[in-house]
């Protein structure tokens, strides 16, 4: 028996007294990726990533590990929920246009204490503080950086398009543009460098691909590093009492942190380990979080098909962005249907042996959006369900 195979009858096993459709998180799978992700920070703290998890109770299990060390969250609705919830370091990811969140925050010492809010333009503080509403506590400040790797003169560009602060002299001022301003302190810098944390540099069958990858990612981690140090430096001028430089990623956590500049890491994804992060060079992760489909009809020989089971990834459309049949193993889609909203049919011989009612176990193309498709999480230890946990949704939260 395959380790897979032997996978999916400890998953039968488990949920044998569950109707799918459902969504289980292996916790050995989880812990021990967990660990690898504290392994490669090399003693560096990581910041887990809330958008790649989205449930309490494992946001919870996780910074209880030696080795995390606060939040980075998606939205100020989420950050001002988990900061009530007990949280106590939450730093929200992106910027926020949400003026009923900002008011609530700057009214509260207990949220304004544990929550940092992201700005990459003067136009943020204006709207923190048109959003007051009388509330006078201070705001913590992130700045962040602009990762992308610039060529030809800027003419061309890798990387996500996220904040406009390129250079060490934009960051330098609109750190003294926090600076001067009353109600707001600047405690840190992030920058995610998302073209070589989230981009796979072992693309299957795609060789020349791999390594076109792989010398864009030397090139930009040796341009970012530079860069990065000159950033810090240039703040640092300007608030020398910073608290944090939060970088990386899954993908690149022990390039990140190498870097003397940055004082955590940030990483969410592996921990479940989707598929999406099944082609890299640099670490291997143990799938923790599934979903099961029931086998619904059997149209014929080879064929079964499944309820369900069309839930895309954010993204450019394409292949990647499916989720994949994973258990049994060599089961595919029907390429003129592909995963549906109510149906799914899948092909493969392995069809034939499953019966109306059995279960197919899928993974993910990202790791938190799974949880926006289920209300709860069943936790697996060994073959057993030890626990069922809400997700966000289950909580009826729903921040996006």
């Amino acid at each position: 028996m395959t380790a897979r195979a032997a996978d999916r009858a400890r998953y039968d096993r488990a949920t044998a007294h569950l109707d799918a459709p459902l969504a289980i998180v292996d916790l050995d799978a989880f812990d021990a990726n967990a660990a690898d992700l504290v392994r490669r920070a090399a003693g560096k703290p990581v910041r887990v990533a809330s958008k790649s998890v989205r449930c309490r109770d494992l946001l919870e299990r996780v910074l209880a590990m030696d080795g995390f060390q606060g939040i980075m969250s998606f939205t100020l609705a989420e950050s001002l929920w988990l900061a009530r919830s007990g949280f106590d370091d939450v730093l929200l990811a992106y910027p926020s246009a949400d003026r009923g969140g900002f008011a609530e925050l700057a009214a509260d010492p207990k949220l304004a204490g544990a929550v940092t809010v992201m700005v990459d333009d003067p136009a943020h503080l204006d709207l923190i503080d048109a959003a007051r509403d009388g509330g006078r506590e201070v705001v913590r400040v992130c700045l962040e950086l602009d990762t992308s790797l610039k060529l030809l003169g800027g003419r061309f560009r890798v990387g996500a398009r996220r904040s406009p602060l390129h250079s060490p002299a934009q960051l330098a001022e609109l750190a003294r543009s926090v600076a001067r301003r009353p109600g707001f302190r600047l405690v840190g810098i992030m920058a995610y460098e998302g073209h070589i944390a989230g981009v796979g540099d072992a693309v299957a069958g795609r060789p020349l691909r791999s390594r076109a990858i792989r010398l864009m990612q030397a090139a930009a981690r040796r341009e970012l590093a530079e860069r990065r140090a000159e950033v810090v430096r240039a703040v640092r001028e300007v608030v020398p009492g910073l608290e944090f430089v939060n970088g990386g990623g899954t993908g690149s956590v022990q390039h990140t942190a190498a870097e003397d500049s940055v004082t955590e890491i940030a990483a969410g994804s592996g921990l479940y380990v989707p598929r999406l992060f099944d082609n890299y060079t640099s670490f291997t992760g143990r799938p923790a979080a599934l979903f099961a489909q029931p086998v619904v009809r059997r149209p014929g020989v080879g064929v079964v098909t499944v309820l369900g089971g069309g839930y895309p990834a954010s993204g450019a459309a394409g292949r990647d962005r499916l989720p994949v049949p994973y258990l049994p193993e060599g089961l595919e889609y029907d390429p003129q249907e592909g995963p549906g909203e109510v149906q799914t049919p899948l092909l493969g011989s392995p069809a034939d042996d499953l019966l109306i009612g059995d279960k197919v176990w899928f993974r993910h193309a990202k790791a938190g959006e799974l949880c926006e498709r289920f209300d709860a999480l069943h936790l697996v230890e060994g073959d057993e369900v030890t626990a069922t946990v809400p997700t966000y949704r289950g909580e009826g939260q729903t921040f996006l």
